[in-house]
């Protein structure tokens, strides 16, 4: 008997853990499922945001007859008639400088059986890498003018490319647009290419012309420098002579003077030397 109460004992403490553990669980798990069913708000939202993530590809999805015109409207615009023909002529050459004007000729001809109507010319700087985006667009040129059958006519345009645009590359594009006799649009690209704009190398400006006159200072004051120096080793080497008068007639000889010439000499000036004096006086002394 007491052999087998401890054995039992031991079974109750093993299996009374593990009957908790199984009936949390199912508790937790019912617990849960009531929650969900009670909470109908949460069934609302995501009603509400299924319907809107619907309604909002009903709108990215543009409908067929939409695309349709669209795709007119585009063929319309960008679509030229068979019957015209165009040529285009830079008179300024193929460079494009930066703040410089650029003129060029577009050559319109009429080789159908209808009148045209040429409405504008226009022309526009785009993005390279995307045409869409416009970078400096020119105002159009209204012409107005009807092209007979079998006839041409010509149409100059001119325009600046803007300074800071000077140093890159820039798509140009230059679109004519006209009429035929029923009024359908028609539009020609007659040029759609990669140019670049130049900058011009200016003759003088301000700063060059300072810099110059700088410069030029310069070089004056190290040649006035050098003539300085120089002239002051050329006074030291070159010793200076100085003139003395003689001091009485002692000291100038006289001998090869013939002595008449003296006598007259004497007898012109008026006045005797200071040795004629002194024996002179010596002599009334004596």
């Amino acid at each position: 008997m007491f052999n087998f109460g401890p054995k039992v004992l031991l079974l109750l403490l093993v299996a009374f853990p593990c009957g908790l553990v199984s009936f949390g669980q199912v508790s937790a798990d019912s617990d849960s499922d009531e929650d969900i069913a009670d909470d109908p708000e949460t069934e609302v939202d995501e009603e509400e945001d299924e319907e809107e993530a619907l309604v909002e590809e009903d709108q990215m999805q543009p409908s067929e007859g939409d695309e349709e015109d669209s795709d007119e409207a585009a063929d319309k615009l960008l679509s030229s008639h068979p019957d015209a023909d165009t040529t285009i002529i830079f008179m300024t050459g193929e460079e494009f400088p930066a703040n410089e004007i650029v003129r060029f000729l577009v050559g319109f001809t009429n080789k159908g059986s209808q009148d045209f109507t040429v409405q504008s010319l226009e022309a526009s700087f785009r993005y390279p890498q995307d045409f869409q985006f416009y970078i400096q667009n020119f105002t159009a040129l209204p012409l107005s003018a009807v092209v007979q059958p079998q006839a041409q006519a010509s149409f100059e345009y001119s325009f600046i490319p803007a300074q800071p645009m000077a140093g890159r590359p820039f798509g140009l594009v230059i679109l004519l647009n006209y009429l035929d006799t029923q009024g359908n649009v028609f539009q020609t690209a007659i040029y759609n290419q990669t140019v670049n704009i130049i900058e011009l190398e200016e003759g003088l400006d301000g700063e060059t012309m300072f810099l110059y006159i700088f410069l030029a200072g310069l070089v004056s004051l190290m040649l006035f420098g050098i003539y300085q120096v120089l002239e002051t080793r050329t006074k030291k080497r070159i010793p200076v002579k100085i003139e003395r008068g003689t001091g009485g007639m002692n000291d100038v000889d006289i001998s090869w003077i013939p002595q008449e010439n003296l006598n007259i000499m004497n007898k012109a000036s008026p006045k005797a030397s200071p040795r004629k004096r002194t024996k002179r006086a010596a002599g009334t002394d004596q």
